[in-house]
């Protein structure tokens, strides 16, 4: 269970350096600029979303694992917390993949203010995971 611990941990850490980069390439997105900049910054961000999504995909597998392997979770109201969390971030990078549609489109609706503040979000629910992972308050 180590390794999958291991690996659980590698996957999360890879999955959330994509969640605070994607936002960042939005925000200059949303700035006025030449179009050969603007076609290079979606060729990046469709490449790290492609990416990323996998790496979610196996931070989550791994999670279960580790839940069903341990048997934590049930009456604990931390691992509650942590999974509405971690259900909060999969609606992050789904919303993410909505907006490089928006940006591919040319159709995205909000400035780069929107998306300073936007980028926030993970770092704010990563700090609640550890939180509640690590002093397990409920």
């Amino acid at each position: 269970m180590l390794w999958i611990k291991t690996f659980h941990i590698l996957f999360v850490t890879s999955w959330f350096a994509g969640l605070f980069y994607l936002p960042r390439i939005y925000v200059n997105l949303a700035q006025p600029q030449e179009a050969a900049a603007t076609a290079c910054l979606l060729g990046m961000a469709r490449r790290l979303y492609r990416f990323m999504t996998p790496l979610a995909a196996l931070a989550l597998a791994l999670g279960l694992w580790l839940f069903l392997g341990y048997g934590i979770g049930r009456g604990q109201g931390w691992m509650h917390a942590k999974l509405a969390a971690v259900a909060l971030l999969v609606v992050y990078h789904l919303a993410c993949g909505r907006m490089l549609k928006k940006f591919e489109r040319g159709t995205n609706p909000h400035g780069h203010r929107f998306y300073r503040w936007f980028n926030e979000i993970p770092v704010i629910l990563l700090l609640i995971v550890i939180a509640l992972v690590v002093a397990k308050p409920f």
